[in-house]
């Protein structure tokens, strides 16, 4: 029982650094696959693998649902436990030339070699290296160079500079993976530079071309070397093979059959995504453009042709892209978009004048990265192409052919305007579109169609499929070239009284300009309402399409339109675009930093203000207050001297001299008790002082001490 369950278990495979692109990949692909024949891992139908793994301290992606564990930067012994526990060790060095990822993987086949007694069962060691331990390899005749280089030469390879230590580790891993009693079996895999599932190493080209950053894209180089490549998915096939058919060569080449030079492989991308053309730069500006790291040039520059026949005789491969990235553009294109989520979004925004469709156009091409067409615009544009084609054609790029046909067509819209009154005809006008809406541009990144088409039958001949005109048989349901038909309507309105009042509160020279005088706008507007009302319209054609409008209300309120774009982002998602570039980040964080310290600068003066206005106030206050203070201190003082005066001269009249007379007689006799004798000498004063002085002296504090002297004999006497 315990046999059966052992043998039906999924193969536990260990992949390092899963969080890179390579590895990443390859761990997909194995943990979508499922047991077959061949397979002794699991019964049919069930997960074939297990995966396990490590991640990096900085990864951003810590949780995979392709994997069963993730290790981050575990030490030497716990990675040891970890491999220990896998049927087989994948270790991946083929991204970079890196001194720490050859010496992990160098000690751990050192380490497990090391075990391999203890081994249970057999393992297998596999190292995915790369075919620039192939780089200066030469062919064994140099007269014949068009001769291919196969794995039977493998022990011929002469690295690259840069490799040196991936060729010693490739030759390590073949010499302890040796012998057919051994616990452990070494497999090398030398793969081509991968692509597929959003590009890695080919990303800056796709990239640029699928920005229209450049209107050529840069070739660093000649171009002319030839480019082993293999897709990523199918170098995880090469993986899976090996582990479930244990091939007899131990030294397998993982490269398709495409022969093709750096310079074939730019052009295809450009021509699939971009401008169409290419410029050939000095392999240096590529480092000043930032465009690659010197590690990346040295994958771009190598020069092999490399034929790997094991693959095709011994693995049973189902190829992704066995012809290469040229013959298979379109599918690498497709699998590039879906990764990268860089979808194009479509809108089309309708609605009367003066509602603000412009201004709102304007505002989503920014947020979400794509491109305002305006009908008189693209026009113009239209114009100054043919024009420029005409008079000052690039003969490397346009033949005499598209010339005269740029000139034919240029006479065309000419003649049309000017039987029309400035207008042109509704065919010229709607090949025109179709071109603009059909450019890469469009195509790559999306658009916001401002104010056209404005009825049934114009939508309906803009984005009409071409390829079912011939059709005898009509589809019962209304068919459109998804390619160009908006996946968003927005229908923007607002009373008549509104539009009317702001278009009035426009400066005249911007009314006439925009065609808003009073007569102008109100035959506008009553055309508008007028093809709302039709009997088909415009909305009406995109309901038989299932793009159902979104009718939103335009108020005085929202003069800066944040309610509607909120609306808006809201229904048609987050931006499915490239963000921004490091240094238009590094750009934007600036002046982020910048408003932010200007603002804190700004609070700061202003905190500051309003406490000195503060202190200032208080002063003056405390400054106003003293002032008061004295001045009522001045009248209290005034007042108890008026109040005191009467007082004062009853004692000077009638008080003091008695005092006065009483005080001398006792400093002349000096009795012993000067106190009773003031009592015996003066019981009138003392009688009279008793009532009306006794609350004076209080009160004025004349002769403190006398007094309470004179108080104690007076409480005496009385007694007595």
């Amino acid at each position: 029982m315990g046999e059966k369950r052992q043998q039906t278990r999924p193969k536990r495979i260990f992949i390092n650094e899963v969080d890179r692109y390579s590895s990443q990949h390859i761990a997909k692909f194995l943990s979508t696959c499922v047991s077959g024949e061949s397979s002794e891992a699991s019964a049919p139908g069930e997960a074939a693998f297990q995966i396990v793994g490590t991640v990096s301290a900085s990864s951003k992606e810590k949780t995979t649902n392709f994997m069963h564990q993730q290790f981050t930067s575990p030490t030497r012994g716990e990675l040891l436990e970890h491999l220990l526990q896998c049927d087989v060790v994948v270790y991946n060095i083929s991204e970079s030339a890196t001194k720490q990822q050859v010496e992990e993987a160098t000690w751990a086949i050192t380490a497990l070699h090391a075990e391999k007694e203890n081994f249970q069962s057999r393992k297998m060691f596999i190292l995915v290296s790369t075919v620039m331990t192939w780089a200066m390899t030469k062919p064994q005749n140099p007269v014949d160079t068009d001769v291919l280089l196969t794995e039977e030469e493998f022990r011929r390879r002469r690295p690259h500079p840069s490799f040196r230590n991936h060729h010693n580790l490739e030759k390590l891993v073949l010499k302890l993976g040796r012998g057919k009693k051994s616990k452990l079996t070494g497999y090398v895999v030398a793969c081509g530079l991968q692509y597929g599932k959003g590009e890695n190493l080919f990303h800056y080209f796709f990239k640029v071309s699928w920005l229209m950053q450049f209107p050529k894209v840069p070739l660093f180089g000649e171009g002319t070397n030839y480019i082993p490549t293999i897709h990523i998915y199918d170098l995880g096939g090469v993986i899976q093979n090996i582990i479930e058919l244990k091939p007899k060569p131990k030294y397998i080449l993982a490269v398709n059959d495409s022969k093709n030079t750096l310079q074939e492989i730019v052009k295809v991308i450009c021509d699939t995504l971009g401008p169409g053309k290419i410029s050939k730069v000095p392999e240096q500006e590529a480092i000043s453009m930032k465009a690659f790291k010197p590690e990346e040039l040295e994958y771009l520059s190598i020069n092999l042709r490399l034929d790997a026949f094991i693959i095709k005789d011994s693995l049973t491969l189902h190829w992704r892209s066995e012809a290469g990235m040229v013959e298979n553009i379109e599918s690498i294109v497709k699998e590039y978009r879906e990764t990268r989520q860089l979808l194009p979004i479509r809108i089309c925004l309708v609605g009367p004048p003066a509602v603000g469709k412009t201004t709102v156009a304007e505002k989503l091409c920014n947020h979400y990265q794509i491109h305002h067409i305006r009908i008189k615009e693209v026009i113009e544009e239209k114009i100054t192409q043919l024009t420029e084609t005409t008079s000052g054609a690039d003969p490397e790029y346009v033949s005499e052919d598209v010339v005269a046909a740029a000139q034919k067509q240029l006479e065309k819209i000419n003649k049309s305007m000017e039987m029309n009154a400035g207008r042109l005809a509704d065919p010229l006008l709607f090949d025109i579109l179709q071109e603009k809406l059909n450019s890469k541009p469009c195509r790559n990144q999306g658009f916001v169609l401002d104010g056209f088409p404005e009825t049934y039958e114009q939508a309906k001949q803009i984005f009409f499929d071409e390829e079912t005109k011939n059709q005898d048989l009509m589809p019962r349901t209304p068919v459109c070239n998804k390619n160009i038909t908006p996946e968003h309507v927005f229908t923007l309105n607002a009373t008549d009284d509104f539009l009317t009042k702001r278009a009035q509160g426009l400066p005249q020279s911007a009314a006439e300009e925009m065609q808003y005088t009073q007569e102008e706008f109100i035959h506008r507007l009553m055309r508008y309402r007028q093809l709302s009302n039709a009997e088909e319209t415009l909305l009406d054609y995109f309901d038989e399409l299932e793009i159902h409008p979104e009718y939103i209300e335009v108020t005085a309120g929202d003069s800066e339109y944040i309610d509607v774009m909120k609306k808006i982002t809201e229904m048609v998602g987050i931006p499915k675009n490239y963000g921004l570039s490091p240094e238009e980040q590094e750009e934007e964080d600036r002046k982020k930093e910048e408003e932010k310290r200007q603002k804190l600068a700004a609070e700061t003066a202003e905190k500051k203000r309003r406490n000195e206005a503060a202190l200032a106030e208080m002063a003056a206050q405390y400054e106003e207050w003293q002032k008061n203070l004295s001045e009522v201190k001045k009248q209290e003082h005034k007042l108890l001297e008026t109040h005191s005066l009467p007082l004062r001269n009853y004692l000077m009249k009638y008080v003091m001299p008695s005092l006065t007379e009483a005080m001398s007689e006792c400093c002349r006799i000096k009795p012993e008790d000067p106190v009773d004798f003031l009592v015996f000498t003066q019981q009138t004063f003392y009688t009279q002082l008793k009532g009306l002085l006794l609350n004076f002296l209080m009160q004025q504090l004349i002769f403190p001490v006398l007094f309470l002297q004179a108080e104690h004999l007076l409480r005496n006497n009385e007694q007595e």
